[in-house]
């Protein structure tokens, strides 16, 4: 080294400061490793809560064995007197039929009433048509 006092005290100053670094340093690395290796965890587990909510919402709701499939039945009292009146009869009708076990009068405007509400509860699934004009309750 130096015999210059002055040189030697900074350099001096300057080794521990580069000591006292290095270890600093050293700290962070290794804390920068700790911090990684956590985020790598924390990465992980996101990733199987992602792929477990897409999971779930990919499940359909359980449907309980006591309790059957029903299409939803449109709420308008003529649904439900239709349906009564076929479920009353126990055979499958024609629009015409219908009319005449609601008491309506046989007039075109009533039977094609008859007849489109008919057809709309064949197509939410509630009866059937086995063949055209005539209607009936599915089979359960």
């Amino acid at each position: 080294m130096t015999e210059n006092p002055q040189i030697s005290a900074v350099l001096e100053y300057v080794e521990a400061r580069e000591r006292e670094l290095g270890e600093q340093a050293g700290q962070l690395r290794t804390r920068i490793g700790e911090l990684t290796a956590r985020l790598g965890e924390l990465d992980a587990e996101s990733e199987n809560l992602r792929i477990t909510r897409k999971t779930l919402l990919s499940i359909p709701a359980p449907v309980p064995a006591d309790e059957t499939l029903r299409p939803d039945v449109p709420d308008h009292p003529a649904y439900q007197q239709t349906l009564t009146a076929l479920t009353e009869a126990g055979r499958p009708m024609r629009a015409r039929d219908l009319c005449e076990a609601l008491d309506l009068p046989i007039l075109p405007k009533n039977t094609e009433g008859i007849r489109c509400k008919l057809k709309r509860l064949v197509t939410r699934g509630i009866l059937t048509e086995p063949e055209p004009g005539l209607f009936t309750q599915p089979r359960t």
